[in-house]
């Protein structure tokens, strides 16, 4: 067989794989927003639940998971962009290296129920904080530190160490070179471990049910910060819309529960793909800045 012949064939072969991957993505989206059809009913979005009654909102539990988000990514993202530069520039090869990349491994195959417990013992009743949002949010960073640190330490080894050379040959300090050139080439793959990252923050409820609680208070924007009504405080209950869609599929005593879980999976995944978007938006524009605009000169 010829080689133009076995290349046509696999070439075939991926294409079919790479069809049916976008398809099947494309029908789990679809079938997901056609039973939650409706989804977009402001006294939906911005509703408080009922516990009895039908036609209950997602306000609070809405709001919950973006601020979750938030926390978690102003936490995991400094620390795991800052695990991946010490390995990749600063650690020498070794044992030290070998042992702390065995422990990433380890901490990445962690089942998330094994750390909702491990979150249970210490965020919960060891500092005595109870059901808090920055349980939950310390939580989800133990999951997401392994993946993003290995995803942004990759990100810098790929960039060409020519590039590297190039700028400590114009006089560029380390850090500078770091800073200003090896982070912003290696911006697209970080960009898509935070995306991987948010993805997790936003499907996770076995670690958040252990964390971060299965209610939320009735939130007062005026009431003082301190208090577990206010929406920003961190240390008050914070039931996310996973733990939400959890509860009503297992333990829903509302006569629409299965609506309202339809429709808050179907919000879900429309939250899913505009933090994608909006992610990959900020990557170009971050990548343009970085790369400088090129500028057309008219002629006089």
């Amino acid at each position: 067989m010829k080689a133009r012949t076995v290349d046509a064939i696999w070439t075939g072969i991926l294409y079919t794989i790479a069809i049916f991957v976008v398809a099947l993505l494309v029908f789990l989206i679809a079938a997901i927003i056609s039973k939650g059809w409706g989804f977009w009913d402001p006294n939906f979005l911005f509703g408080k639940p009922s516990n009895t009654q039908a036609g209950g909102g997602i306000g609070p539990q809405l709001f919950n998971s973006l601020y979750m988000l938030v926390i978690t990514l102003l936490i995991s993202v400094p620390l795991g962009l800052g695990a991946g530069i010490y390995l990749a520039e600063y650690a020498k090869q070794g044992r030290l290296l070998n042992f702390i990349r065995l422990c990433i491994e380890t901490m990445a195959s962690l089942p998330s129920i094994v750390v909702g417990l491990f979150g249970l013992l210490v965020f919960v009743t060891l500092t005595g904080w109870g059901y808090t949002l920055i349980g939950g949010a310390l939580a989800i960073t133990i999951l997401n530190l392994p993946s993003l640190t290995r995803v942004c330490e990759n990100a810098i080894l790929d960039v060409p160490h020519s590039v590297k050379e190039a700028s400590l040959g114009l006089g560029a300090t380390r850090w500078q070179t770091l800073v200003r050139v090896i982070i912003p080439a290696a911006l697209p793959q970080i960009i898509t471990g935070v995306i991987l990252a948010a993805g997790r923050i936003f499907g996770e409820a076995a670690a958040l049910i252990y964390t971060s609680g299965l209610t939320t208070p009735f939130l007062n924007p005026s009431a003082d910060l301190s208090s577990k009504l206010h929406p920003l405080n961190l240390f008050r209950p914070a039931e996310t819309l996973t733990v939400h869609i959890w509860k009503l599929n297992s333990e829903g005593i509302v006569p629409d529960a299965k609506l309202i879980a339809a429709k808050s999976a179907a919000v879900l995944i429309i939250m899913v793909l505009l933090f994608n978007i909006i992610a990959r938006f900020i990557s170009m524009l971050l990548q343009n800045y970085f790369a400088g605009s090129k500028r057309k000169t008219k002629k006089e």
